[in-house]
């Protein structure tokens, strides 16, 4: 299946302020860019595992059953107060049994210290996945349960990209704060340098739970709004696809990567096929301002 440049729906008359997710192929997409990354890669076997997760998330949006979006005078308000239409911490009850169906579409051919995890997620109660929800979403990773908050954050983007696909863009607000997704009030995975008619060459901050996109101006520290310290850098051999973007005034740091230089490049896939960039930049002072979801804990 060849994959298309543009994985949104953007107006055709100017250019976008939001991109909303396209569920149809969303994750799809996303499986067919880890097995593409897998190759002769070193970290081959956790990728392809990732990639199997993303086509667990495609077939359970395919069962996911329509959610209900906030009633008109909710997101009139939202967008009165600038604030984010949906919120992650009023979490839907479907993301319970779309959890459930990631568990068991995963446990039969996961590694071994996979499947434990899965298993325990497959007996847990919902309050128990309600809790690790909450740590997820707060940041508050342990020992305990870092291992299975990948799979928790897997259901949830489940559930919140299908709940951003319904919405309008005329229903969103850009924020005050400009590196905080302005349909969930997430943090961004990374940003994309888009190809297309009306997009082309601009740049897009990507959701890390909802997959919305909301253009941002090239050269700016996403973090901190500064255009007078920021500076990029990539891995020799590369080819410039990925590179990070590091400011010196906040010292953080977020991937962007460049669909001109690779049309199929993804986001998510391609921030976590890139540790070695994370690497250099840690070494270099700077902090990651954005989570991948797949990869929270992965240090603990």
């Amino acid at each position: 299946m060849q994959t298309q440049p543009i994985d949104f729906h953007p107006p055709a008359e100017e250019a976008a302020a939001f991109l909303l997710p396209v569920i149809s192929h969303l994750f799809s997409e996303r499986a067919e860019r880890f097995a593409h990354l897998v190759k002769d890669h070193a970290l081959g076997d956790w990728l392809d595992f990732l990639g199997q997760l993303s086509q667990a998330q495609h077939a359970a949006l395919k069962t996911l059953p329509e959610l209900a979006l906030p009633d008109a005078a909710a997101l009139a308000q939202a967008q009165a107060h600038g604030m984010p239409p949906l919120d992650p911490e009023s979490r839907p009850d479907a993301w319970y049994p779309v959890l459930r169906q990631l568990v068991g579409e995963l446990s039969q051919n996961a590694p071994a210290t996979a499947r434990q995890v899965l298993n325990e997620l497959a007996s847990a109660s919902d309050d128990q996945l309600d809790a690790l929800a909450t740590a997820l979403l707060s940041g508050e990773v342990t020992p305990e349960n870092a291992a299975a908050l990948p799979f928790v954050g897997a259901a949830l983007q489940v559930v919140y990209s299908a709940l951003a696909s319904r919405l309008a863009s005329d229903q969103l607000k850009k924020l005050d704060v400009q590196g905080v997704c302005p349909c969930c009030g997430s943090l961004p995975v990374a940003s994309i340098v888009r190809l297309g008619s009306a997009i082309n060459n601009l740049r897009y901050l990507h959701c890390s739970l909802c997959n919305t996109e909301w253009n941002v101006s090239r050269a700016t520290c996403t973090t901190c709004d500064t255009d007078k310290a920021v500076a990029l850098h990539e891995v020799e051999g590369s080819k410039g696809a990925v590179r990070a973007e590091t400011c010196d005034s906040c010292k953080s740091y977020l991937k962007i990567v460049y669909q001109e230089k690779d049309p199929r490049v993804d986001p998510v896939a391609d921030d976590l096929a890139t540790l070695a960039l994370d690497m250099l930049v840690d070494e270099a002072g700077y902090s990651r301002s954005g989570p991948n979801l797949f990869l929270i804990g992965a240090g603990t």
